[in-house]
């Protein structure tokens, strides 16, 4: 009878500990779906403003890429196979996608672009497709790539009605129509100029420029509407000295023409003015507000806000 009496209350024991820790730990994660305000710099650097970790009984797990639609923001959720969308304070709104093959699933998330419609699309790295959503995350269609040309789908930026889109494992960048012609192709393996190793992220700016990661070779690549090799920025004074690039990926354009690209493993954000002068940096490798961890995906809207997907802090980081 004392035995039992024994186990029992060290079972009561154990329940309460597990009880404790696991209240911890939500209070903890609750605190950090709140969005933090930072100071405003007057100096016309983004600083630091919130951040958004995901829905509170799943968080954000290695997200990879970011892009904002009409006034939310959508994320591309890659270890939880799925997307996740937020307002503009952080507040998760909805998510959709599980892991597969069928219509709707992942296997591997990545790049995520949207059309004037409202309409999401995702690259899935793995499944080497294209999954178009509507605004409330029902499934469409996939995306129709009549030439069948995508084989492992990275990032993605629609612009004027047309899809760039980073074939990583090709080494080429493809421009579809959005009813699937393929209307351009650049690039191709290799280190010279106008070649790629694993392109992952492209964007366009306001005068048809196309600008690309090559993470490969350490570069970010510019050319024109037409394909056109223009120049290479990778942070030397004219682009062909050693670069100070790590592994970059996401990259994006401000309203003022400057270039923002994410520098994957030095854990920051380098910006350059539009003929490749460094202008400053944002990050640093740590996990406190205005630090970045292994940083992927980049997207800056009209208000020139910053959206960066900080893939091991699990999060979302917002600059302006």
């Amino acid at each position: 009878m004392k035995k039992r009496n024994v186990y029992l209350i060290m079972s009561s024991i154990v329940a309460l500990s597990v009880a404790f820790f696991a209240a911890i730990y939500f209070l903890n994660l609750e605190s950090k779906i709140k969005p933090i305000v930072a100071k405003v710099d007057q100096g016309g650097t983004p600083v630091f403003t919130n951040a958004l970790y995901g829905d509170f009984n799943q968080p954000l797990s290695k997200p990879m890429d970011v892009t904002k639609i009409d006034e939310l923001i959508y994320v591309s959720d890659t270890s939880n196979k799925q997307v996740q969308v937020f307002d503009q304070s952080g507040t998760p709104i909805l998510k959709f996608g599980k892991e597969g093959t069928k219509e709707g699933e992942f296997k591997f998330p990545y790049g995520i672009a949207g059309d004037k419609e409202g309409n999401i699309y995702v690259a899935d790295l793995y499944n080497a497709n294209i999954s178009i959503f509507d605004s409330k995350g029902k499934f469409i269609k996939y995306f129709d790539d009549k030439e069948k040309a995508l084989k492992s789908p990275g990032g993605l930026r629609i612009v004027n009605n047309k899809l760039y889109v980073t074939d990583i494992k090709a080494n080429k960048v493809y421009v579809f129509n959005l009813d699937g012609k393929k209307v351009m192709e650049i690039g191709g393996p290799g280190a010279d100029e106008g070649k790629f190793i694993a392109p992952n992220a492209v964007t366009v700016d306001d005068d048809d420029r196309i600008y690309i990661t090559d993470s490969g070779n350490n570069r970010v690549q510019i050319f024109d509407k037409d394909g056109k090799f223009i120049k290479i920025i990778n942070g030397s004074e004219d682009g062909k000295g050693a670069s100070t690039f790590l592994n970059p990926r996401g990259v994006a354009v401000d309203s003022k023409g400057n270039v923002y690209v994410v520098n994957n493993l030095a854990h920051n954000i380098s910006a350059f003015d539009k003929d490749g002068k460094p202008l400053f940096e944002l990050g640093g490798m740590g996990t406190e507000n205005d630090k970045l961890y292994l940083p992927n995906g980049l997207f800056i809207d009209d208000r020139d806000t910053l959206f960066v997907t900080d893939t091991i802090n699990q999060r979302v980081s917002v600059f302006y």
